[in-house]
């Protein structure tokens, strides 16, 4: 799994483009569809809880104006997991540069703002 590009909107991973925000793991990517699109609660963290990451990337978006709650992020960390948040570009390069050291890991991709 690698992160090709990424710009406002939209990102290519392995050669398909989406542009819609995006979780991205070892099983593929899926859409992340969330009520509130600039905010991540743990109601939003189903997805990342199933497959059980050892790190999980926020992507906060190409300006950074998403925010993941407190509460979300203490939340993965007393399930034992890493939790790293910056700028959707460099969420990207943090993904990559973790998933080819074939570590555990899931990025949650805001890809606008």
């Amino acid at each position: 799994m690698q992160i090709e590009k990424y710009d406002f909107g939209k990102i290519e991973v392995d050669g398909k483009k989406y542009n819609h925000d995006v979780i991205i793991s070892k099983s593929g990517v899926d859409l992340w569809w969330r009520p509130n699109s600039h905010w991540v609660g743990i109601s939003d963290l189903g997805e990342i809880i199933e497959r059980q990451p050892k790190t999980v990337i926020f992507g906060m978006g190409y300006s950074g104006v998403m925010e993941v709650s407190q509460e979300a992020k203490e939340y993965l960390e007393k399930l034992g997991m890493q939790v790293i948040i910056e700028p959707t570009k460099k969420a990207c390069e943090i993904f990559n540069k973790l998933f080819s050291e074939k570590e555990n890991v899931i990025a949650a991709l805001h890809l606008t703002c």
